[in-house]
């Protein structure tokens, strides 16, 4: 059996996320559907559960297997309480081929497409699984002062709706 040569396999970051699914063969097609994922490894149990997949979707990479041994699904608590990021070159198109895909948008204005005092372009998604897509495209670089320039801003006319 051969070292390895990094405590971290190659493809991999120091945090990579771990997702639970019902039905992880369903999630990996809505993935590759939806973002373009593409699968690295799948490997299925006796009894037909992935026990372990990986995909890829840009440059990270996401892990995911089905429910068992007391593993649980994002559906089991209603919906997951932590959200994803996804950065992209045209948040646009990716945002309208995950609602073609069947993504819900939340109500509001947090899931509509919109440019971001941060210097984003951000819509948000709900996925068929439970779990919830920020998919953001990078517009503007700005400097610590005008981002604090600009959040102050935001933060006034936040206010301001809230009173009216």
């Amino acid at each position: 059996m051969a070292k390895a040569r990094s405590p971290i396999p190659e493809g991999l970051h120091s945090v990579t996320p771990h997702l639970i699914f019902e039905n992880s063969a369903q999630a990996i097609d809505w993935y590759k559907k939806a973002f373009g994922a593409e699968e690295k490894s799948r490997a299925v149990g006796p009894d037909g559960k992935i026990m372990h997949a990986d995909l890829q979707i840009g440059n990270s990479r996401l892990m995911l297997n089905d429910t068992m041994g007391g593993a649980r699904s994002a559906k089991t608590f209603g919906g997951s309480p932590v959200g994803f990021w996804i950065y992209v070159d045209n948040c646009d198109a990716l945002f309208a081929r995950a609602v073609a895909a069947g993504a819900q948008v939340p109500p509001g204005p947090m899931g509509q497409l919109a440019d971001q005092f941060w210097g984003d372009r951000t819509g948000t998604i709900n996925d068929p699984f439970g779990y919830q897509w920020t998919i953001a495209t990078r517009k503007e670089d700005l400097s610590p002062e005008e981002l604090d320039r600009r959040a102050q801003e935001f933060f006034k006319q936040f206010a301001q709706q809230q009173t009216t």
